[in-house]
């Protein structure tokens, strides 16, 4: 795919997929891991053969500080230790860009380096924001690297209503990371990759 999506229908569709996602039950998710910092659930995605990844935890910050450090920008390389470049390749306007960015290899490089191209988006959402996105196939394919997937995905950021200066942060991954990968590796990338990205932001906004 050589051309861009029109970025207003694919914002709205993607921001309605998220919330549908924010309003699945409890019952539907299953604990894959749970640290200090956040707890991460799964069940299995409506959209590949993988798995829907949902991770929450406090965040001792205000709402837009925190998607600051998380959506495409100057903060989000600094501190993410996954993520190795990023670039915005087109910017639709003040919260709605394509960027492409590349990842480190994992598990003893039994993950690959990874790249991908993310339409993302960033709109309000009740007291707080939601910052989303989704994989496009444009753009060719750098060597060294697999190119992944991300389905629709995006980070819900509140207010804690008793304590204002700090923010609930629920995130939904998933992500086809594509290539010749054990699942069983990607569930434990996963689950591992979504509590070291909390005890990372929560290091990066004490500094």
């Amino acid at each position: 795919m050589d051309f861009l999506p029109d970025s207003a229908p694919l914002a709205t569709k993607l921001q309605n997929t998220l919330i549908q996602y924010h309003s699945i039950g409890d019952s539907e998710w299953r604990v894959a891991k749970r640290t200090k910092d956040a707890t991460v659930w799964r069940k299995p995605s409506e959209e590949f053969s993988g798995y829907l990844y949902k991770a929450q935890g406090v965040v001792e910050d205000v709402t837009n500080r925190i998607v600051d450090h998380i959506r495409p920008g100057p903060y989000r390389l600094d501190w993410d230790s996954l993520m190795t470049s990023m670039d915005i390749v087109e910017t639709f306007g003040e919260n709605c860009c394509v960027m492409r960015y590349t990842t480190a290899g994992q598990l003893w490089n039994i993950v690959a380096p990874r790249e991908f191209v993310d339409f993302s988006y960033t709109t309000c959402y009740e007291d707080g924001l939601l910052s989303c996105g989704i994989s496009l196939d444009y753009g060719e394919l750098r060597p060294n690297f697999v190119r992944g997937f991300n389905h629709p995905c995006g980070w819900f950021c509140v207010p804690l209503k008793d304590h204002p200066s700090h923010s609930l942060l629920t995130g939904y991954i998933q992500t086809d990371l594509r290539g010749m990968l054990p699942q069983s590796a990607v569930d434990t990338a996963m689950a591992s990759t979504l509590t070291n990205f909390y005890s990372d932001l929560k290091k990066a906004l004490k500094t």
